[in-house]
């Protein structure tokens, strides 16, 4: 088994574009800002995270509502040097809504929200994996 993407569903597809390849820089697969799919890709790892318009799975699927309510995902990122790339992506207009700070022995977090409301946790690894 082999991840391929985590996708979240969204309502404002031009917002969200704009947040995953201009603030936090994640490179998009096709170009599609205008929805209603497209994968961003980091600069290393194999699975990107994808975005696709609310509406259209839920006309598939004929039970999402328009609008979702509460956290419904949290899509992790992990970066080199957590410090330096806060800076980058509060210049390019990211709120942080925590840290940078511990998260255990193991690793330094911070938090932000893209325009959805979807929580994005970026991690440093301080130590390697036992």
């Amino acid at each position: 088994m082999e991840l391929a993407q985590v996708r979240l569903l969204v309502t404002d597809f031009a917002a969200c574009y704009r947040f995953y390849a201009e603030v936090l820089g994640l490179n998009p697969q096709s170009g599609a800002s205008d929805g209603p799919y497209e994968k961003f890709s980091p600069q290393a790892g194999s699975a990107g995270i994808a975005l696709q318009e609310r509406t259209t799975m839920a006309a598939t699927l004929g039970e999402l509502g328009d609008t979702a309510s509460g956290h419904r995902s949290l899509v992790v990122l992990r970066v080199d040097d957590l410090d330096a790339y806060c800076e980058r992506i509060v210049a390019r207009g990211a709120v942080l809504v925590h840290g940078p700070a511990p998260m255990t022995e193991r690793m330094r977090v911070a938090h932000l929200k893209d325009p959805e409301g979807n929580l994005v946790e970026l991690q440093e690894w301080l130590l390697p994996r036992a």
